[in-house]
């Protein structure tokens, strides 16, 4: 009975492995120095507790915009400003879809914002999941930041171009 279950076990773990993986788990992101390009985001604001369900309605209502075509050529993308790596209860975020000009036809329930470029920037990438890759690529944006001593802003860019990339861009305060 031991070996039979050490050997299930041995599977199970193999095959989490292989999953984790898969989703880009053991990669790791790349961080480098950019000048920023402006970028145009469709979508809903949300200010409140991380527990919320209006937030997670937001991120669900970005992802059926993209799986029913209501946004042409877009690609999940999200603002924060405030840093949602932090331990706080709360977040301030706008969440949607970057779309390549302010010209597309919005859905009814979604707003424009545009992010401004020329901005001198940290830009972290990595090649995982989107549900994995934020956690890679703030760490990696603020350990840079820390070794070179620079100091960031509180506004936080991350968008994924594919399922398995992520690009977040924090602006350097000068």
């Amino acid at each position: 009975m031991n070996k039979k279950f050490l050997l299930v076990m041995l599977v199970l773990s193999a095959i989490v492995a292989a999953f984790y993986a898969y989703l880009g788990g053991f990669s790791s992101a790349k961080v480098s120095e950019v000048n920023s390009e402006q970028l145009y985001i469709a979508g809903r604001a949300f200010k409140g507790s991380v527990t919320d369900n209006l937030l997670n309605d937001n991120f669900r209502r970005a992802a059926e915009v993209l799986d029913k075509n209501e946004l042409e050529g877009g690609m999940l993308g999200n603002i924060y400003y405030n840093n949602p790596e932090g331990r706080a209860d709360s977040v301030n975020a706008f969440i949607g879809v970057i779309i390549p000009d302010s010209s597309v036809q919005l859905p009814a329930d979604y707003e424009l914002r545009v992010v401004p470029g020329g901005r001198r920037a940290l830009r972290g990438e990595v090649n995982a999941h989107y549900m994995l890759a934020p956690n890679k690529l703030y760490e990696a944006i603020f350990d840079y930041a820390k070794e070179k001593n620079l100091e960031l802003e509180t506004f936080y860019v991350e968008w994924f171009p594919e399922d398995h990339q992520g690009i977040v861009e924090v602006p350097i305060k000068e």
